[in-house]
């Protein structure tokens, strides 16, 4: 554990319960978490890794409530999107980004809420919207989860169909930019000695994030999910004013 952030690890694992329950993915707090940590490029590699072990966790334990139908329609501009926000992360200027990208989830989750009787119909160019959006975020700014997140919980899907269809289609978005940011850079020695223990943390915190999802209505996870979108949005803005 020589030179191991325990600190950082405990976050990991709170990050990746709560992006189990809310089912669009630890991302969305794993990388303002890991800002603190690393360099920004070195989050974007470490996110990409992390992730491809959590998903699987969530591929296995909610398979059955797979929606195929979305996973194409949302999964298949996500990862275009996904490769060609990859490889401009090492072209643009993320500071600014990351400021729209946090106003977007404050703003967009707040009308949800506010609005609960707003439901998007559930179709294809709404997912194609969605899909293009995330997985562009995914490759950029490395979290696209909370944008698929709003996405979904427009279509009000029940919540097993909701984690296992944005598992899918996460996975397909981290294996796609995991090669991208390998060719990037991102991915960097110093960090790979946290790579077993991120592996663990995805399947530990996915387990028990499915067991605390057993006591939660179907009737409140739609609002649950939505409530942690705007509490990522404001952490995200509020992180970019402590670091300035």
């Amino acid at each position: 554990m020589k030179d191991i952030s325990v600190v950082f690890l405990l976050l990991a694992l709170i990050a990746e319960i709560i992006g189990t329950i809310g089912g669009f993915g630890s991302s969305v707090f794993f990388v303002p978490i890991g800002n603190f940590y690393f360099d920004f490029y070195s989050v974007l590699g470490l996110t990409a890794v992390f992730h491809l072990s959590s998903n699987l966790s969530k591929i296995f334990l909610f398979k059955k409530g797979v929606d195929k139908k979305l996973v194409l329609r949302l999964g298949i501009p996500s990862v275009l999107f996904v490769i060609i926000g990859g490889y401009l992360s090492k072209l643009l200027q993320v500071h600014f980004l990351e400021i729209i990208l946090g106003i977007f989830l404050v703003g967009f989750s707040l009308l949800f809420l506010i609005k609960s009787e707003i439901v998007f119909k559930p179709s294809a160019r709404n997912a194609i919207v969605g899909g293009s959006l995330s997985g562009f975020s995914a490759g950029l700014l490395g979290t696209g989860g909370a944008i698929r997140g709003l996405t979904m919980a427009a279509f009000n899907l029940e919540k097993s169909a909701f984690i296992a269809t944005s598992a899918l289609i996460d996975f397909a978005i981290d294996f796609s930019r995991t090669i991208v940011y390998y060719n990037n850079g991102y991915i960097h020695k110093e960090e790979l000695k946290y790579v077993p223990f991120l592996f663990v943390i995805g399947l530990l915190g996915t387990w028990i994030g499915k067991k605390i999802l057993v006591y939660i209505p179907q009737k409140n996870f739609r609002k649950l999910s939505l409530s942690f979108i705007l509490l990522i949005g404001i952490v995200t803005i509020v992180q970019l004013f402590i670091t300035d």
